[in-house]
């Protein structure tokens, strides 16, 4: 019943904040010259349009999934490295504006006034919104931060080589704490996002 209750408070912050991140990425790229994601119909708000099921479903029973991404195609753009850099940038640009957000909410006075239940899913999109930019800045493909890396670096052969292995080293990230009692990943999310709720919040995180 405790899991229950805990995945209904999760449910929304997580619909919002990959809807916000996904939506931000297609948005960016239309503004820029490339309708694939409006064609595609991912040009929305409804988080059903971005919603992968296995994603979902392991972010909720694992604490890690993903989103379907925007189908981008860089031909479009008049610019490809800066537009594939500023698209791949929206996506946790519009995770560090709704924790922003959340936590202006949240210093405010009127904040009690909420309850309890919305309180505590405004307190999880916060979270969850930082999380979410930290990890995706990661310079691993296929997140966010390799596109931004490759959009400022000179192109280079090891590069699309490096593509390869990206969801192998995702992968052995999350095996180390179970292999070897090390646990990087969630090491560089917990400094992050701690030092990021000091600076937002007043107060670090619990």
């Amino acid at each position: 019943m405790n899991f229950l209750v805990e995945t209904l408070y999760w449910l929304v912050p997580i619909f919002f904040a990959i809807t916000i991140h996904e939506f931000s990425h297609g948005w960016v790229a239309y503004k820029l010259g490339d309708p694939t994601a409006k064609l595609a119909g991912r040009l929305s708000l409804n988080p059903i349009r971005h919603i992968d099921p296995v994603g979902l479903l392991l972010l909720i029973l694992v604490h890690f999934g993903w989103a379907k991404p925007v189908p981008v195609n860089p031909l479009f753009f008049r610019n490809p490295r800066r537009d594939m850099f500023l698209v791949s940038l929206a996506g946790p640009l519009s995770n560090f504006l709704t924790a922003f957000a959340a936590a202006l909410i949240m210093r405010s006075p009127l904040f009690p006034l909420l309850g309890p239940v919305i309180g505590k899913m405004l307190y999880i999109l916060f979270l969850l919104s930082l999380i979410l930019m930290f990890f995706n800045l990661l310079p691993i493909p296929p997140l966010d931060g390799w596109q931004v890396l490759k959009s400022v670096m000179k192109p280079a052969d090891w590069m699309y080589r490096f593509e390869v292995y990206g969801f192998l080293i995702i992968f052995v990230l999350l095996l180390l704490p179970y292999l070897m009692g090390l646990n990087p990943l969630m090491d560089y999310l917990n400094l992050t996002v701690k030092w990021s709720s000091k600076i937002l919040l007043g107060s670090f995180y619990l």
